[in-house]
């Protein structure tokens, strides 16, 4: 645990890290538990590719090539999990002509297991995110965000656990400040807690209450700022004591592989970001041994 190795395959754009004490070298020589997790951020309402013309992303993205390499990834390792990390309104015509309905309609259909909540989720207003809850057949996580005053209260979870494979990953939500973001009238009554203090008492509950053997944060936060005292998940990541892994989102970060940091007992962090607009799906294989001691790999897949 005290010991840390970084490993970094330029060709694959992949970092291999002991995350419990377990030898790098023996992830191939496993065989008992493999977890994989896929995730994107800033979706942004692109549901089609981006033309050929385009300036930066020719031919880039597209749900239903999402939806393929998905499911490649599933067929592969039945034991994945699939997050968003926030903002999936608000981009293309799709969202002003249907409000975000098809956004998570084709998400249900991809079967995402759990998204957090951006900033722009907010643009139709609370009552439009509420509005376009029955067709998401996924789970909404935040922790930092009170809705318990509006009409979302009861639609939102702290947090969430899932068993996979007998491992047991607990996952939690973190939003951004909406105040200078976005205008009272959308959000109305929903209050912003400071997201520090909540993760520390979400990984503690996740760890010490719910015995979790992984721990996840879904974040709209942002990566980094150039402000210190703006909540990031780079700050996030140092704080904390238990988070395994941070997904990131808001800032449009294009990271080839997860950033490592160290948190307060010393051990590694991965935060990830996979940019916006969908062009991107993060992945993510934890290598769990008998003990249940981790090593993980990262790889961000272009789309």
């Amino acid at each position: 645990m005290k010991r840390r190795e970084f490993i970094s395959n330029t060709a694959a754009a992949s970092t291999l890290i002991g995350l419990g004490g377990l030898s790098l070298n023996s992830c191939s020589n496993l065989g008992k538990k493999h977890i994989t997790i896929l995730h994107t951020n800033d979706v942004h309402s692109h549901i089609d590719p981006f033309p050929s013309s385009h300036s930066e992303f020719p031919n880039l993205g597209g749900v239903a090539r999402r939806a393929t390499l998905v499911e490649q990834i599933r067929n592969e390792n039945p034991n994945t999990l699939l997050f968003d990390a926030g903002d999936i309104f608000q981009g293309t015509p799709y969202f002003n002509f249907y409000g975000g309905e098809l956004e998570f309609k084709l998400m249900s259909m991809l079967n995402y297991d759990a998204s957090t909540i951006g900033n722009h989720d907010f643009d139709n207003g609370i009552d439009g995110l509420l509005a376009q809850m029955p067709y998401a057949n996924f789970e909404m996580i935040s922790a930092n965000y009170d809705f318990s005053n509006t009409v979302m209260d009861g639609y939102v979870r702290p947090y969430k656990t899932y068993l996979v494979d007998g491992v047991k990953i607990g996952v939690y939500g973190l939003g951004i400040e909406l105040d200078g973001l976005v205008t009272k009238r959308l959000y109305k009554e929903t209050e912003y807690l400071n997201p520090y203090e909540i993760a520390l008492d979400m990984e503690r509950k996740l760890k010490e209450e719910e015995n979790c053997d992984l721990i996840v944060c879904l974040s709209h936060l942002g990566y980094d700022y150039k402000y210190p005292d703006k909540p990031s998940d780079i700050q996030l990541a140092q704080k904390t004591f238990h988070t395994n892994l941070i997904i990131g989102g808001h800032t449009h970060t294009f990271l080839d592989k997860p950033d490592v940091r160290t948190n307060q007992n010393g051990e590694s962090v991965l935060v990830n970001q996979v940019g916006c607009y969908g062009i991107n799906l993060g992945r993510i294989d934890f290598y769990f041994d008998a003990d249940k001691n981790v090593a993980a790999e990262g790889v961000s897949i272009m789309v």
